[in-house]
Order: C-alpha cells, then structure tokens, then sequence
C-alpha cells in the first residue's frame, strides 16, 4: 500500500536491537532503583517465593524475640528479688540471734537480789533486833545444769557485819569448790543491796532457814532475801531458777517400764510423791492462784501432769521417761511461782523436799523472763512484713516468680519450643517464716531455724533461675543470628548487586547509542541508493 514505510533488513534488524537493549536498560534501572534483582515471581518465581518464605520464617523469629527479650526482663526482676529477700532473711536471722543471746544470758545466769539496803544495818546483824541470838543461820543451795546440787550454811556470828556473810559465802569451799562449777558470789550492791549469784550458766540458787536455828521471818526480811514464804516448821527464802523450767526430783523407786523406761501411769504412792493419804495441790503465777485439786497415794503421775495441763495456766506439764521427773515449762511471760502442798507431800520442785506431813509452800522466780526482748520481736515481725511487701513489688509486667506466677519462654514459631520457669511463694508464710514470739527460747529457736531454712530456699531459687535467665540469653543470641542467616539467604536470592548493574546499565547504554548510530547508517544507505534513479 501506498504510504506503508518499507524497512529492509538492516533497518528492521537495528531497530529490533534498539529495542532489546532499551528492555535491559529499563531492567536494570529497576533493579537499581529498588535494589532488588528479583522484584516479583514475574522476575524469577523459584527464587522471588524461597526469598518470601525465609523473609517470613525470620519475622516470625523477630516476633518471638520481643517476647524472649520480656522474658529476661522479668527472670532479672524475680533475680534482683532474691537477692533483696536474702539481705531480709539474714537481717532477721541476726535479729532473732540476737534475741536468743540475750534471753540467754538473762536465763543462764541466775542471781538473788534482796530488796533492802543491808549496808545500813550496822556493826552487829545480831543485835536482838535484827537476827535473833537464836535464829543466827541460812542455807544456800545451788543446782547446776548436769543435776548436781550442793548446800553451805551460812552463819552469822556475834558481832558479826554484813560483809562478813558476804565473805562467808565467797568463801564458802561448798559453794565455790570443784563440785559447783563457777561457783556462787555475794556483793553489796551500790544500792546496799545483798545479791547472791550463780556465776556458770543454767545454775539455780536456793535460800532457807537452816534445819537448826535458822533465821526467822523477821531476819529474812531485814537482809532483803527475795520474797520469804512460811511454811510448818520452816522458813524458806528467796529461789531464783534458771531458765523457765521446773522439774520434780527423780522417781524413787527402780523403773517400771519396758527397756528400762519409767511410765507415768505409777500411782504418785509408788512413785514416791505421796507416800500415804491425799494432798491438795495450789499453784500461784504472779500472785494469782489456781487450785489443781486433790491428789491420792493411788492417783497416777499423768494425773497430776494432766491437771497441770488442764488448768488453763500458763504452764505445760510433761514427764520424762528417762528420769522419772515431772517437767512444768512455764510461759516467757512468767515471773513467780510458787506451789502451795497440803498434806502429806514429796514432789520436790526446786533443790528441797519438806518432811512428809509438813504443809509446805514453794516460791521461785524465773531470773530469765526479766529480760526485755519485745522490740527485738517487732524489729523482727517488721522485717517479715518487708518481706511480703518486697515480693509484692518484685513482678515485671504482671509476671510474679516470686509469688506463685509461672514464666514460659516460647523459641520456634510453632511455639513447640518452650522454657517453663517456676514461680515460687516467697511470701513470709510461704517461706515458712512464721511471725516471731520471743517469749522463750523454744520459739527463738524455731524463727532462727525457720530463717536459715528460708535462706536456702531463697538462695536454691536464686540458682535455679539464674540458669534459666542463661538458657534464655543463649536462645536471645541465637534467634538474633538465625534472623540474619534467615534474612541473608532471602538477600542472596532477591537482592541485586550494585556495581553490576550500575555496569551493566553503562553498557547497555553504550550498546544502544552504537545500535542509534548503525541505524543511521543503514538508513542513509538506502537513501543513496533511492538517488541512482
């Protein structure tokens, strides 16, 4: 047809080549302008879906690595929780240590303090008016730990002062031998006062009247030994026990028991604490008195330890099979006891024992419960609340170890890849520590053992999660470096190399302005031969 452009073959061929090459060059300038050498599956399909699937394998990784980096989080919060919660613990450890040692020292050294001022009294004790000519002696009895026991008589001659029955009693070889251990002191106070101590430990101190001519009423009274109770035929002075512990003289007949064992079901005639008929038995606690009734020769032991337990006192009565004696463990908060015998008795509390048909009463004061240990019991009833207020706050984003809460750690993106890490109750209660009642040294015992056990359960936790809290940074560094080999493949697959293309596109372009100039001159070609004619 007329007016259709007739390309011949060189024509034809050069703009087929421009074309080409354009093509490459539009390619290429894609790939430098995205980066990317695979831009859709048009551009290469294997390739464009294997990169896709890496891509999205290391996004879900990347998820789960904000949860591992939260995990860590919280296992350092429950971490940095022990280790408050230890400094606690070993805080109210100390304290309750502290406790102990002084109850201890109140209850293990015992001493006899009399309540009037001695050093006045003049040059001769024995005047008529202060100790009677007839009346001119005591007797001192101590009772150590081990069960020994051991008694001076202290006399006070004409003409005699108070410090010479302080001498007499320093002086004493019963009283300050090899048999009494530390031995028994006396001193005038600065306040004038006699005091009469036991210097070992657990050592119980006894005062009376002589069997012979002891000192009356009156003359206990003038040299301020303790509080005196009466008794048929006895005066009996100021006890001082150590510790908070009574217990009866031993049985006197052989055991009864199986293997050698005294049994509690021995009548008290057998036994040897009621020899015949009945006795009648009161019990006073800092001046209030509680009767336990009567007791016959053919009453049993536990008769007797069962009224004491039964009588709402504060007082806990039990019997040693071993030794055959009555033990009454009374109260921290107990200051005085005194025991009230009517009849014919033989319980022996304390280091005497009155002559059968005799109505006898017995006082002891406890040397121990004098000594104040109430604030170290708050200080440690506070540091036990800081505990539970310290676990309170010791959670991260609402994940408590230390109150119960469990962790778990997820690795893979199936979530089949776990780490569980157990919560604990690390609250006062759940640690065992229970509020803290330093009334005797029993109970001051149970909070120091209750603390070292809590300690190493604190510390037991502490090592458990800190091997948890490794595990997990592993699995943090290990995610993070499958993330980059993940994304590194998809990389190797998609993305294009810039030196190369920015080379290829410089050749391209100079292909295309050669493939121009060929195109010229094949058309100029054919225009000198349209001249021939």
């Amino acid at each position: 047809m007329s007016g259709d452009i007739v390309l011949n073959a060189a024509l034809r061929s050069n703009l087929l080549s421009l074309q080409n090459t354009q093509r490459g060059i539009d390619t290429t300038q894609l790939r430098l302008a995205t980066g990317l050498k695979v831009n859709s599956a048009l551009d290469g399909p294997q390739a464009f879906f294997t990169a896709q699937s890496l891509n999205n394998r290391a996004n879900d990784f990347s998820r789960l690595l904000d949860g591992i980096s939260q995990s860590i989080r919280t296992i350092e919060a429950a971490n940095t929780g022990t280790e408050a919660l230890s400094t606690l613990i070993n805080q109210a450890e100390s304290i309750a240590l502290e406790a102990q040692t002084e109850l201890r020292s109140g209850q293990g050294f015992t001493r006899v303090r009399g309540n009037e001022d001695v050093a006045q009294l003049g040059t001769n004790l024995r005047d008529g008016t202060i100790i009677s000519a007839t009346a001119n002696s005591f007797d001192i009895t101590y009772a150590e730990a081990d069960g020994s026991t051991g008694t001076a008589t202290i006399t006070v001659a004409a003409n005699e002062t108070i410090d010479s029955v302080v001498a007499s009693i320093n002086n004493s070889a019963a009283l300050n031998g090899t048999t009494s251990g530390e031995g028994i002191s006396a001193r005038v106070t600065a306040g004038g006062q006699l005091e009469i101590q036991a210097n070992g430990e657990n050592t119980s101190i006894r005062i009376e009247a002589s069997a012979a001519n002891g000192l009356s009423l009156a003359g206990f009274q003038r040299l301020g030994l303790g509080t005196v109770v009466g008794a048929e035929g006895a005066t009996i002075g100021g006890t001082s026990v150590a510790g908070d512990t009574l217990s009866s003289r031993a049985y006197l007949s052989a055991p009864t028991g199986a293997n050698g064992k005294f049994e509690a079901s021995e009548t008290l005639a057998n036994a040897g604490y009621i020899p015949a008929g009945a006795s009648t038995l009161d019990v006073t606690i800092d001046g209030t008195t509680t009767s336990l009734g009567s007791f016959a020769s053919t009453s049993s032991v536990q008769d007797v330890i069962d009224a004491f337990n039964n009588s709402g006192i504060d007082v806990e009565a039990s019997f040693n099979e071993d030794t055959g004696q009555i033990d009454l463990d009374f109260g921290g908060d107990v200051g005085q006891v005194a025991f009230a015998f009517g009849g014919t008795v033989a319980f022996g509390f304390g280091n005497s024992t009155q002559a059968d048909g005799a109505a006898l009463t017995e006082q002891f004061t406890f040397d121990g419960v004098t000594v104040n240990v109430d604030q170290l019991e708050d200080d440690y009833n506070n540091v036990r609340e800081q505990i539970n207020q310290l676990v309170e706050d010791a959670g991260y984003r609402g994940v408590n170890l230390l109150n119960g809460d469990d962790l778990t750690t997820f690795f893979n993106e199936d979530r089949t890849n776990t780490l569980r890490t157990d919560g604990v109750d690390f609250t006062a209660l759940g640690l065992g520590l229970e509020e803290g009642d330093f009334t005797n040294l029993s109970n001051i015992r149970d909070s120091i053992n209750q603390a070292k056990s809590a300690l190493e359960d604190v510390r037991r936790f502490g090592s458990s999660i800190a091997n948890d809290l490794a595990i997990v940074q592993v699995r943090q560094q290990f995610t993070e470096q499958t993330i980059n080999t993940l994304k590194s493949g998809a990389d190797d697959l998609t993305v294009a190399d810039q030196n190369e293309e920015g080379a290829n596109l410089l050749s391209l372009q100079t292909r295309q302005q050669l493939g121009v100039t060929s195109l010229s001159l094949a058309a100029q070609s054919q225009q000198s031969i349209l001249r021939l004619f």
